[in-house]
């Protein structure tokens, strides 16, 4: 793993490589995704049911508050909020760490076929952010902070952009029935009393094809949302660092270094903020033709027949809850997968270090 903030684990990192197994390692990245999607998934997903209930609805109906109210005036409120979790958290879950097993994996074959170091840029700005790296860590002695590296292999902004969409997608599809019994499970326009009675449902009326409704909006809203997540977290992380850096370096009023955690949640959310912002009309798309595929289709006619019948507008229904929901679960799961994964490397590199004593 790369170092982003410092170069502190470059020896070890690099020479326990050879000595800690690769499958070790996958597994590792794997485990810390799925952990860090559910914990996403079981508490967001009040977020998530309230965007599929709103999407279902035309913008000039669509609220809220009266979503809400019907929720919460339900025999049992809780449960109705948090109606889809299974499903959801088996998504996510596993989504998660398909996503980040195989967004490693193609990082680090990215970061080899460039000729580079893996705890080293591959990007051509590598010398500036290696001075960033040397003066966050005298700053970081200095104040006493905590400031550690991340965990993530540093690419330049078309790799970023290329694999973390490739990966997203595969994931996707490899999780798409589940996303749509999810879907159906979360919406009021059908009765299903358990996820395999709506499973069955689906392929009775659809067949196995409707168990991968809308995945050609999905990969068209998850292609392009991951591959820009990916590219402004990793800018967001490189200038936090530099300004947070800046500002505890200032002789009149010096502050404690800021810890990569810190900086990692912040980037989480404004990555996945802005990346949302521009994707949501897919994510609108998407929602409708899981819940009435014979009506929509296909990508193309659902989004003419949700213009024609209520307007642009009805392609950002749920953009504030889905911006909401999408940073705090950008920055949880992305926070928790790299300090998982470097406390980890930690442990690899100290453990390999006293094997090869």
């Amino acid at each position: 793993m790369v170092s982003n903030y410092g170069s502190d684990l470059s020896s070890s990192s690099s020479s326990s490589r050879s000595k800690t197994s690769k499958s070790s390692k996958t597994g590792f990245h794997f485990l810390a995704g799925l952990l860090s999607g559910l914990s996403s998934a079981i508490l967001l997903q009040p977020a998530d049911l309230l965007k599929t209930r709103i999407q279902q609805q035309s913008p000039q109906t669509a609220s809220i508050f009266s979503t809400v109210q019907t929720i919460l005036s339900s025999p049992q409120p809780i449960r109705g909020l948090w109606r889809g979790t299974i499903p959801s958290a088996v998504r996510t879950g596993f989504g998660s760490a398909l996503y980040f097993t195989t967004l490693n994996a193609l990082r680090q074959g990215v970061a080899q076929a460039n000729g580079a170091p893996l705890n080293s840029l591959a990007s051509p700005e590598s010398r500036v952010i290696g001075k960033v790296n040397h003066k966050i860590d005298e700053s970081t002695k200095k104040n006493g902070g905590s400031y550690t590296p991340s965990a993530l292999p540093r690419l330049s902004n078309t790799a970023n952009l290329v694999t973390g969409a490739i990966a997203r997608v595969a994931a996707g599809f490899a999780m798409m029935p589940v996303t749509v019994i999810k879907v159906r499970y979360e919406s009021n326009y059908y009765a299903y009393r358990s996820m395999l009675g709506a499973a069955r449902g689906i392929v009775h009326t659809d067949g196995i094809r409707g168990l991968f409704s809308g995945f050609g909006a999905t990969a068209a809203r998850d292609g392009p949302y991951a591959g820009l997540y990916v590219l402004f977290y990793e800018q967001f992380k490189r200038n936090l660092a530099d300004i947070l850096v800046a500002t505890s370096d200032d002789p009149v009023r010096p502050r404690p270094s800021p810890s990569s955690s810190s900086i990692n949640f912040v980037s989480g959310a404004l990555a996945a903020g802005l990346a949302t912002a521009m994707t949501n009309p897919f994510d609108a798309v998407k929602t409708r033709l899981q819940l009435m595929p014979g009506r929509y289709r296909n990508m193309v006619c659902a989004a003419r027949l949700m213009i024609r019948e209520d307007g642009v507008r009805s392609l950002f229904s749920g953009l504030g809850l889905r911006m909401a929901r999408k940073a705090l679960s950008g920055a949880l799961v992305w926070t928790v997968y790299e300090e998982l994964i470097l406390r980890a490397e930690k442990r690899w590199a100290a453990r390999d270090t006293i094997i090869g004593l």
